[in-house]
């Protein structure tokens, strides 16, 4: 499997890896070719088993843990990978929290945890990874937003200010490292059935599916397979721009008409 496939010679770290998006991702670019490290902050038995799945199809893999809110750690994590992989490719910008509240109930601290994990690991692992990247000629860097930063939903001030950031961040540095030949793209996902929602003894997979246009809700795999189209010489002309992979869901209008008069 290491020899073939869109992705093979390719070398990718993957943050978040032990659990969800993250995990699919980790698991598609192995499934495409690629070496990757796995790194989790909590979620280490989803990694670990990731890693001996990509084992098992003839890859290589390695689990690596990291509280990324922290810009040592950051640095640590990318350079441990590099290290194990014997090089940097592809940086894959996954690690992120969910956290909900209304705006007059949010704290310092609050703020603080949410953009120092969603919007300041992603810079801060980018910018480890840099010289990386350029020493094998280049490479790419995604990074994981969401359709939060398109629309507004009450009670995620905070998480939807962060992922507007990765936004921004990514055309800025989309630009400025052209010179250096790395690819800089954002993903922004939809509604997808992820363990937190699977946790709620509320959820439905019904439900999921009548919130998005085209009748179903989204799962890891269907972000996995953009991601690794995304970090391939297949979207060699393609950087800073955004991906929505939502179901249509961006692209509808939230109201719903009325029906129009009958003649």
């Amino acid at each position: 499997m290491s020899g073939t496939g869109a992705l093979a010679g390719k070398l990718a770290l993957v943050t978040g890896a032990g659990i969800g998006i993250g995990q699919g991702i980790a698991a598609e670019l192995a499934r495409q070719g690629a070496a990757v490290a796995l790194h989790y902050a909590h979620s280490a038995a989803g990694a670990e088993q990731t890693a001996r799945e990509i084992a098992g199809m003839g890859g290589r893999a390695v689990t690596i843990a990291g509280d990324l809110a922290r810009v040592e750690d950051c640095r640590r994590v990318v350079d441990e990978a590099a290290a194990f992989l014997g090089g940097l490719d592809i940086l894959v910008n996954n690690s992120g929290v969910t956290r909900r509240g209304a705006i007059l109930d949010i704290t310092p601290e609050f703020f603080d945890e949410v953009f120092g994990i969603n919007i300041r690991s992603q810079y801060f692992c980018a910018q480890r990874a840099i010289p990386l990247l350029e020493g094998r000629g280049g490479g790419s860097i995604l990074n994981l937003a969401s359709i939060h930063a398109f629309g507004g939903v009450p009670g995620y001030s905070v998480y939807a200010a962060t992922k507007g950031a990765i936004i921004a961040l990514t055309r800025e540095l989309a630009v400025e490292l052209i010179p250096r030949r790395i690819r800089v793209n954002a993903l922004a996902p939809g509604h997808v059935e992820v363990p937190r929602h699977l946790a709620n003894p509320n959820y439905t997979r019904e439900y999921g599916d009548s919130i998005v246009p085209w009748g179903r809700v989204g799962e890891p795999a269907d972000i996995a397979r953009a991601a690794a189209f995304l970090v391939s010489d297949a979207a060699d002309f393609i950087t800073g721009q955004v991906l929505y992979v939502d179901g249509g869901t961006t692209a509808k209008l939230a109201i719903t008409p009325a029906p129009l008069p009958k003649e």
